[in-house]
């Protein structure tokens, strides 16, 4: 079976929104760690605000190797609207979010990653399928905006590793305990 893994940057007081704005400066641990999380995936969900928001950015890039994953991988969109703006290896997902998510973690192929995704992640927790998260957390407080685990009912994690980068960022996995 498949791991469905999401990754996300937080600041301190958990906010994950808007993370551009307050992820300013990391290091090159940041950029392996990054780079070795993509490495195992082979598929992506994406809610569709991100998706609005990266089919504007990602496919002109430069930033790699993120850039080539995000347009080469096959991208699957958490919407009920159909997507206006075409993206290579994209497609609207048909029917429910959970239901896909468990059809797609017993299909063959690498992890299945979730991606700057809030509310799909929160959805994905709460239905129990979220298998690991990978948190970079920057050391910055936000104040506000939208939290990662806001609304997400109780429940257990394992702390998979953590390490502290030279320019402060937390990266921290953790398995869900199931």
């Amino acid at each position: 079976m498949r791991k469905l893994v999401a990754t996300l940057f937080l600041s301190l007081d958990g906010v994950a929104e808007s993370a551009d704005k307050f992820c300013l400066d990391w290091d090159d641990v940041v950029d392996a760690n990054g780079e070795a999380i993509i490495a195992t995936q082979d598929a992506v969900i994406l809610g569709r605000r991100s998706y609005d928001e990266w089919v504007e950015f990602w496919p002109g890039s430069d930033i790699e190797p993120f850039a080539t994953f995000i347009n080469e991988v096959p991208k699957y969109v958490a919407t009920s609207t159909p997507l206006e703006r075409p993206w290579h290896n994209a497609t609207a997902i048909e029917g429910g979010l959970v239901e896909f998510v468990q059809d797609l973690k017993n299909s063959e192929g690498g992890d299945i990653g979730v991606h700057a995704s809030i509310s799909v992640v929160q959805a994905l927790l709460a239905a129990g399928v979220l298998d690991e998260l990978r948190l970079a957390v920057a050391p910055a407080v936000v104040g506000q905006g939208k939290r990662l685990l806001d609304g997400v009912p109780p429940m257990r994690f394992e702390t998979m590793r953590s390490v502290t980068t030279p320019s402060g960022y937390l990266l921290a996995d953790y398995r869900v305990s199931h």
